[in-house]
């Protein structure tokens, strides 16, 4: 289940859509179960879970604000203040770079990255063949390398 909430949280970028969809998800999933064949369950709900969110996407079109995904680490000691302020930023601009990709790299780059599935699950997930799924998470990852060295040089 929190595989399929980070999922949607990253493809939908919006807290209480992620939880409406994610909830649709595993309703489909209990709903269609009998439906299911031998595979790996976790792809399987992550691929609904996908749908989802992009028939959620579809019929809501609207300018959400961003939520950030990450919490935030309460400051214990004056003296990591500021390494804390510095993880907590490059946590912020990564989060940024990812959000700002299609979605098609976004989300093998979530699955792969972040939930840590394999090509062949990233493959059931999305619906596209291995060497598509291997061909997205090299140019989504040659893209935030990009950005992500262009901020360095805006901040230098």
């Amino acid at each position: 289940m929190d595989d399929a909430y980070t999922l949607a949280r990253y493809l939908l970028r919006d807290e209480h859509d992620a939880q409406d969809a994610v909830q649709d998800a595993v309703l489909r999933a209990l709903r269609f179960f009998d439906g299911y064949r031998d595979g790996d369950p976790r792809a399987w709900l992550l691929a609904i879970v996908r749908n989802c969110c992009l028939t959620w996407q579809r019929r809501n079109k609207s300018g959400k604000t961003v939520i950030p995904l990450t919490d935030t680490a309460p400051i214990a000691d004056d003296r990591e203040t500021d390494t804390l302020a510095i993880q907590r930023s490059q946590r912020e601009v990564l989060q940024r770079a990812v959000e700002a990709l299609p979605i098609e790299f976004r989300e093998v780059i979530v699955l792969r990255e972040v939930e840590d599935l394999s090509y062949r699950e990233i493959s059931d997930v999305v619906g596209v063949p291995v060497g598509t799924v291997m061909s997205r998470l090299a140019r989504a990852r040659k893209r935030l390398a990009n950005t992500l060295g262009m901020l360095a040089k805006e901040a230098g």
